[in-house]
């Protein structure tokens, strides 16, 4: 009898010491994409058109941390308000957008979710062509016109993705079905629109669907900085009931979990934070498509570590796609958008074909 027990003890040990091992092999993950990711910032910041050298680069970072180092002229607005701005575009944006996706794929049980995929940048896409060829938004003129209709537009896609899915109890099937749906609508609304605009006005509204993170800037960051503050913690708060959904909404039920709550106040919540970042930084795809699938086969689908590690490998692959993007031709710079379709297509395409013998879903 003592020896049964004493090898059951054994047996518990080894599995709770395996469990911390696969824990902190989890941890080690994130912090190796955490330190690529200030990399990939203090470089990036080097590099551009305007030869400047490190030193000079680095002293004028200093010079607003330590005012008694004084620089000033064209190098301080390049690094201050392009290069910078850039590089906190992609960390922000990056990070959004894969924790979006992480979060679509989950209620959603379904491995082709994405902001991109469910059709919100169309909705996006589409306020912006309003804005562009009609002048209609809820901002009547000035900077935010785009900027508004395209939050608006946005936001309008998801929540009506939502209300459609309700009326049959916001199954996860019938709001991709839904999200499939209102994507070719919005595109089609917006297809109309390009047709009857003008050459500016199609300039305006082609520029702005590639996404490109040079739209945005400082003046932007604290309503951004805002939305994260709000929206990450509660989708965080979720990841224990989004590792029981993915078992089903049955299983799910008979914890106590309410599936259909959870998953129209997650798609709400995510939305927003989508929103926010699309109407900054214009249509960017397959980042919230491919960093989940990236972190979900490295270190499974626990979601208290899959939300912060597709965060952090979502805004790794958008800095790199950004960076590529602005040095790969001489004096021309690809938008971001173009950038992350180049690279996320292949990976794409490989999910779809090769059929893994290990399931998530």
């Amino acid at each position: 009898m003592d020896s049964a027990l004493s090898e059951r003890e054994k047996s518990l040990n080894k599995a709770r010491a395996e469990y911390k091992s696969y824990n902190r092999r989890k941890v080690c993950f994130m912090l190796l994409f955490l330190a690529l990711i200030l990399f990939l910032g203090a470089y990036i910041v080097t590099v551009g058109p305007l030869n400047l050298s490190v030193r000079d680069v680095y002293k004028i970072i200093f010079s607003r941390i330590f005012p008694g180092i004084d620089v000033s002229g064209l190098p301080v607005q390049v690094v201050w308000n392009i290069r910078i701005p850039r590089i906190v575009a992609g960390l922000l944006s990056g990070f959004g957008i894969g924790i979006c996706g992480c979060v679509m794929q989950a209620v959603l049980k379904n491995p082709m979710a994405s902001p991109f995929t469910l059709g919100i940048s169309s909705g996006a896409n589409f306020g912006v062509a309003l804005a562009a060829v009609l002048g209609v938004g809820l901002v009547q003129s000035g900077p935010y016109l785009i900027i508004g209709n395209a939050f608006i537009g946005a936001m309008v896609c998801s929540l009506f993705i939502i209300m459609l899915a309700s009326f049959k109890g916001a199954s996860s099937e019938t709001m991709v079905l839904a999200g499939i749906g209102i994507n070719y609508l919005f595109g089609a609304m917006s297809d109309l629109l390009r047709y009857f605009a003008t050459d500016e006005q199609l300039r305006m509204m082609v520029s702005w669907g590639m996404g490109d993170l040079a739209a945005f800037s400082w003046k932007n960051f604290p309503i951004m900085l805002v939305v994260f503050v709000v929206c990450i913690p509660l989708l965080y708060l979720n990841a224990r009931d989004l590792d029981i959904m993915i078992a089903g909404d049955e299983t799910a039920k008979s914890l106590g979990i309410n599936a259909n709550r959870v998953r129209v106040f997650s798609m709400i919540v995510a939305s927003l934070l989508v929103a926010t970042i699309v109407c900054f930084t214009g249509t960017i795809g397959f980042i919230g498509l491919v960093a989940p699938h990236v972190v979900r086969m490295i270190i499974g689908t626990d979601h208290k570590y899959l939300f912060p590690a597709s965060g952090l490998v979502g805004a790794a692959l958008l800095m790199i796609a950004d960076f590529v993007g602005l040095n790969i031709l001489p004096a021309t710079v690809i938008p971001t958008g173009i950038m992350t379709s180049v690279l996320g297509v292949p990976f794409f395409l490989y999910l779809v074909v090769n059929k893994k013998k290990r399931e998530y879903w």
